[in-house]
């Protein structure tokens, strides 16, 4: 079952189950996009209500009293605040963010966890070896180790961290651009449902592992539709941001079930895709073939 909330205070007593949050559902740069004033960033412009946070989700747990987040955005101000009014502070404690890779919407919202704003105490941020490396050898990142407002702690490809008696988290490695750090996705498994999260990587075709049968081994998968279709980029050569287009991975998944597809949540949408436009016709879409798109707000049992 999905719930939709719009971040209205709620006390915490609410959260009886092990729980996914959708915090943000952009492309790294948000929705809109800055410097674009075209049409299909309009009304995000003149209505604040339509504007969209970079990706993110979180995953609370209600026994140990602790939440976790995936990906340190631009947007984290606001995603840490969403995030209070469900599993408020210091009721439970930020126990962790994971990062997949090293792209601006992925990670740069640690910058607010630093000595100029949050002023954080080693929050544990779990990342791959060559993300550590970045963030421990370049400015600005390295003052957040070196000040102790962040504490790295290391993941290793398929290798299972436990987070406590109910939770752990698996990073998979996927080809993306890779320019500072190597890219992975999540698999987070709760006591009772599990979920796969690839906000970012190149073609399927290009990934190892075969994504149909990744999907049926899990409750929830959390895809890159960074772009809807083909053309999207009316002036750019789309071949230089490879992501997999919504058609294409609709496409590949076509003999899939309906229960199987019905696990397919499509997130990471840059400015130019229509699943942002709520009632466009690529929501419609994806709907009538049996897939979802992620909302900003969406709570799944875990």
């Amino acid at each position: 079952m999905i719930t939709l909330i719009h971040f209205a205070p709620v006390k915490s007593e609410t959260l009886g189950d092990y729980e996914v949050v959708v915090l943000g559902v952009a492309q790294d740069a948000g929705y809109p996009q800055i410097n674009c004033y075209r049409p299909h960033c309009a009304d995000g412009w003149r209505e604040p209500s339509k504007m969209k946070l970079a990706t993110s989700i979180a995953v609370i747990d209600p026994i140990e009293k602790k939440k976790y987040v995936f990906e340190a955005t631009p947007d984290i101000k606001s995603q840490f605040y969403r995030l209070h009014q469900i599993a408020p502070d210091p009721e439970y404690r930020l126990a962790g963010i994971f990062l997949t890779h090293a792209h601006i919407g992925h990670y740069t919202g640690l910058m607010h966890l630093g000595r100029e704003a949050m002023g954080a105490n080693q929050i544990p941020v779990f990342v791959m070896p060559k993300m550590a490396k970045f963030l421990s050898t370049n400015g600005p990142w390295s003052q957040l180790v070196q000040l102790k407002n962040i504490k790295l702690s290391r993941l290793s490809n398929g290798e299972v961290t436990k987070l406590g008696s109910n939770l752990k988290v698996t990073p998979f490695t996927v080809p993306h651009r890779d320019e500072y750090s190597e890219t992975v996705g999540f698999k987070v498994v709760g006591p009772n449902k599990s979920l796969l999260f690839i906000p970012d990587i190149d073609k399927w075709q290009k990934w190892e592992k075969d994504l149909a049968s990744e999907i049926k081994k899990v409750d929830y998968a959390f895809l890159d539709a960074t772009f809807f279709q083909n053309g999207e980029l009316p002036n750019r050569d789309m071949s230089e941001v490879p992501h997999p287009f919504v058609e294409e991975t609709m496409a590949l998944l076509d003999s899939l079930s309906a229960r199987e597809k019905s696990k397919v949540i499509f997130i990471h949408f840059n400015h130019t895709n229509p699943l942002l436009k709520s009632g466009s016709r690529a929501q419609e879409k994806v709907i009538l073939k049996g897939f979802r798109y992620a909302e900003e707000g969406m709570r799944l049992p875990l």
